[in-house]
């Protein structure tokens, strides 16, 4: 069974004058379990657009997508699936501990439970010893920690991630990329990410879907066969990422 399957999806926006806006166009795409996929393309492509479809944030006007084998209209297990964003929206008047726990408060679980997830999961992101702080005393990428422990408190079979990473330091930002892959591989999830970035794709994912503007259109799905961890300076990677940045110019792309 695939995480996510996505058939002939199609989008269009209303415009005040003239003809609706045509977002993305017979999209076609699978996602296995425990794969790892990146969406990347020019801004106004439709990535984000894509992600929230997943995500059932928004509804395609045309083509459905299907979430462990079930319409995502019918699907119900949503803690199955969580959602990171470009900002790590923490609530200023909440600890660490407590922005973690938001996730499992609207359930029924018992407090015990919660408690200990929220505790393995500060504990699998390295955050144990900051708990009790709160984010104005955390740094951008302890910030990111908290949010990414917060999508995975719930346990969740697909994490969904839009450009979470872009405002860190380079250094910063690899740490948090060998992060996402130890715990992905520990927790055997799928990821689907967005990205501008092409060398983060490349140093992630196992397969790039490179997206095609107006309309949002699928021109290219690269699998990227290399072992982990990947070097983004060596030859192999910087291989990848010319290939890749040949698409997304529109020049033709060598087999």
């Amino acid at each position: 069974m695939n995480a996510v399957e996505i058939d002939h999806v199609g989008k269009w926006f209303g415009q005040r004058e003239g003809a609706p806006l045509h977002v993305l166009q017979d999209i076609d795409l699978t996602v296995p379990q425990r794969g790892v996929v990146a969406i990347v393309g020019a801004s106004g492509c439709g990535k984000s657009t894509l992600l929230n479809i997943i995500a059932g944030l928004i509804e395609p006007d045309a083509g459905g997508v299907r979430l462990f084998g079930t319409a995502a209209r019918e699907f119900r297990n949503w803690r199955a699936m969580t959602y990171m964003f470009q900002e790590d929206r923490l609530l200023p008047w909440r600890t660490a501990v407590q922005n973690v726990a938001f996730g499992l408060e609207a359930g029924s679980m018992p407090a015990a439970e919660r408690r200990r997830r929220v505790d393995e999961t500060l504990d699998l992101v390295g955050l144990s010893r900051f708990r009790d702080a709160y984010p104005h005393e955390l740094s951008g990428g302890m910030r990111s920690r908290v949010a990414l422990a917060r999508s995975l408190v719930t346990e969740p079979s697909l994490l969904l991630l839009d450009e979470p990473f872009s405002k860190l330091d380079p250094t910063i930002r690899a740490q948090m990329h060998s992060e996402l892959l130890r715990i992905a591989a520990l927790r055997a999830m799928a990821l689907i990410f967005v990205t501008h970035d092409v060398e983060e794709a490349v140093v992630l994912a196992d397969r790039i879907v490179v997206l095609q503007p107006y309309p949002g259109r699928v021109r290219l799905v690269q699998k990227v066969a290399l072992d982990r961890p990947r070097d983004p300076l060596s030859e192999a990677v910087t291989e990848q990422v010319r290939h890749l940045r040949l698409a997304l110019s529109g020049e033709p792309v060598p087999c």
